[in-house]
C-alpha cells in the first residue's frame, strides 16, 4: 500500500491502496497495520481542503492534525496519488 509520506502524522501513516484509486483523491490514515479498519478516510478537495467520510477511530485532534497537513501538503500527496489514478480531486468541486 502507498504510504504518502513515510512517517507519522498525529500517530498514523497517511496512504492509499492501488484499489482506491477508481476513487477520486482521498486518504486513509491507519496505524501500523495499514488496514482499513478503524481508518479514516478523508476526501481531498482541489484546494486542500478535506471531507471526514470515515472518522475511524481517530478523536477531533488527531482530525484536526491530519486536516491541516493534508491542506499543507495536498499538492506533494496529489503528484503521488497521480502515479496510480487517473482520478482527480474530490467531485465536490
Amino acid at each position: 500500500m502507498p504510504k504518502y509520506f513515510p512517517f507519522k502524522i498525529g500517530g498514523y501513516y497517511l496512504y492509499f491502496t492501488s484499489h482506491c484509486t477508481l476513487e477520486c483523491m482521498h486518504v486513509h490514515a491507519s496505524d501500523e497495520e495499514l488496514s482499513e479498519g478503524g481508518s479514516g478516510k478523508f476526501f481531498v478537495r482541489s484546494d486542500g481542503s478535506s471531507v471526514v467520510v470515515n472518522r475511524g477511530k481517530l478523536n477531533d485532534r488527531e482530525l484536526n492534525i491530519i486536516q491541516k497537513f493534508i491542506k499543507n501538503n495536498y499538492e506533494t500527496m496529489y503528484a503521488t496519488w497521480r502515479t496510480l489514478s487517473l482520478n482527480g480531486y474530490y467531485e465536490g468541486n
